[in-house]
């Protein structure tokens, strides 16, 4: 619930729905991340939805050729200067019509 609160209070335009049975976070009306919770280790983590076009060290790639995570460890506090950065990096990429919203 807490990672929910911090991705909607980015932005008025920004809305929630389920895609794929997971919670998904849109820009207006495009997609631009989902919460999800890692099968293997049960920890929660924000899919950025165009994650390739963003630069920062806490985002992992994997085998994937356009999305990134950012992993949120559910024993440790949570790292909300570091999740607001990377969203609002990723919304400035549909607010600046790199990414068309």
């Amino acid at each position: 619930m807490a990672l929910r609160d911090i991705i909607l209070k980015q932005d008025n335009n920004i809305f929630e729905t389920m895609k794929y049975g997971m919670p998904c976070f849109c820009y207006k009306k495009k997609a631009f991340c989902y919460l999800w919770t890692d099968k293997k280790t049960k920890e929660p983590y924000i899919l950025m939805v165009e994650g390739k076009s963003l630069k920062h060290a806490v985002l992992e790639q994997g085998n994937r050729s356009r999305m990134k995570i950012l992993r949120v460890k559910s024993t440790e506090d949570i790292p909300e200067k570091i999740i607001t950065t990377v969203l609002k990096d990723a919304l400035d990429l549909y607010r600046k019509g790199i990414i068309k919203a």
